[in-house]
């Protein structure tokens, strides 16, 4: 988890910091505002993928199978 959230904290402050000096157009925005609008997003979806998908993980390993309401 403290691995997840220093991932989360470097894509939102660190990237999004650094990405001021970054001054070149892509498809005609500011690369800084495509780093921040689309990359950082991509991460976040793959931290919540990984994050679910391992915690999933453990539940097997654990013995904590959610029961059917049948």
């Amino acid at each position: 988890m403290a691995v997840l959230l220093g991932i989360w904290f470097a894509v939102t402050f660190v990237v999004s910091y650094f990405a001021r000096s970054l001054n070149f157009t892509f498809f005609g925005w500011p690369f800084s505002f495509w780093v921040g609008a689309q990359g950082a997003l991509g991460v976040y979806v793959a931290i919540i993928g990984f994050y679910a998908w391992y915690m999933n993980r453990l539940d097997l390993q654990h013995g904590a199978e959610q029961e059917s309401a049948d």
